[in-house]
């Protein structure tokens, strides 16, 4: 039996929506929608790890909890384990689930189904990824894909992730969405890893990963939720939780 805790990594920094995290949605800041979120996926406690203390007032306001980490990051996998070691010294928790904070509208259920993944016990790294329909998604750079074995039931053992459009051929191209459970002796091997060659070339942390020789599993959702990086993004996400 597992004990997983669910962590949110949040900062300030943002380009293209500056205080993205303290962003108005229809009454609170988004990372508040975020927590709510990963709450009603009711599998563990939450977390939200910042460097921001208006982060964690936000958090604390509505009896969340948050936990302060440094400034310097090289990626949001050290920041969940240093929030996992300040929050957990004694390592109780073994399964860690990263929630990213930008996504107000993810489905409880898509939580749930990435930490179902790591019931089978040769699996290092669950995901979840949903099946592309939108022919402008197989093209675009901003759509990471899985490329997957399939296992059956939903499920795929991932081969590679990539911007390209892959794999050849016919057949369905899955959207790769950025919800990962770890097992914790995963992450803590992980965050000791240099950046990989192919992570370089993609832009993409999970190739570390399996360039290191961690398995990482897919399971299919039902849903790609709304990332919000820009005030366009925003606004949509402010119709979208309007008529919830």
């Amino acid at each position: 039996m597992s004990y997983p805790v669910i962590i949110i990594p949040s900062r300030l920094a943002s380009t293209r929506l500056p205080r993205k995290p303290l962003a108005d949605l229809n009454g609170e800041p988004m990372i508040v929608a975020v927590w709510r979120r990963a709450m009603e996926a009711d599998i563990a406690p939450v977390v939200v790890a910042t460097d921001t203390p208006e982060i964690a007032e936000a958090i604390r306001a509505v009896g969340g909890t948050a936990v302060m980490t440094a400034e310097a990051h090289p990626s949001g996998s050290d920041r969940i384990f240093e929030a996992l070691t300040r929050f957990d010294p004694s390592q109780r928790h073994d399964v860690v689930l990263n929630v990213q904070g930008d996504l107000p509208l993810l489905a409880p259920a898509t939580i749930r189904a990435a930490a179902s993944v790591l019931d089978d016990p040769d699996v290092a790294i669950g995901t979840p990824v949903a099946e592309i329909h939108r022919e402008e998604e197989r093209t675009a750079s901003s759509v990471v894909k899985m490329v997957g074995a399939p296992l059956g039931a939903g499920r795929h053992r991932c081969l590679y992730f990539t911007r390209a459009t892959a794999p050849w051929g016919e057949g369905p191209l899955y959207h790769h969405i950025g919800l990962y459970a770890w097992r914790r002796a995963a992450l803590a091997r992980f965050i000791t890893l240099p950046p990989s060659p192919l992570e370089q070339r993609e832009k993409l942390e999970q190739l570390r990963a399996l360039e290191n020789g961690m398995r990482i599993d897919a399971i299919e959702v039902g849903e790609v939720p709304l990332g919000v990086d820009t005030p366009e993004d925003l606004e949509r996400a402010r119709v979208m939780m309007s008529a919830r």
